[in-house]
């Protein structure tokens, strides 16, 4: 059974993510995170913490209240 509120927030890092311009990889690299962690993430399949949210965040120039502004569970 997959955690809806992770797969949304997954799709909106996702989005995020393309939208900057950067790989898995890349992005992976800048936040010193596995690409497999990033893509676990991205399909809802890892919880992320609150943390690495906040990594996301500031590696892709925006805040918490964005991301979280545009999930809808």
């Amino acid at each position: 059974m997959t955690n809806k509120l992770a797969v949304t927030l997954g799709k909106e890092l996702k989005r995020l993510r393309i939208e900057k311009g950067y790989t898995q990889e890349e992005l992976a690299n800048k936040l010193k995170l596995h690409r497999t962690y990033i893509s676990a993430v991205e399909l809802g399949k890892k919880n992320i913490t609150i943390n690495n949210v906040y990594k996301f965040a500031c590696e892709l120039d925006t805040t918490l209240h964005s991301i979280f502004k545009h999930i809808e569970i």
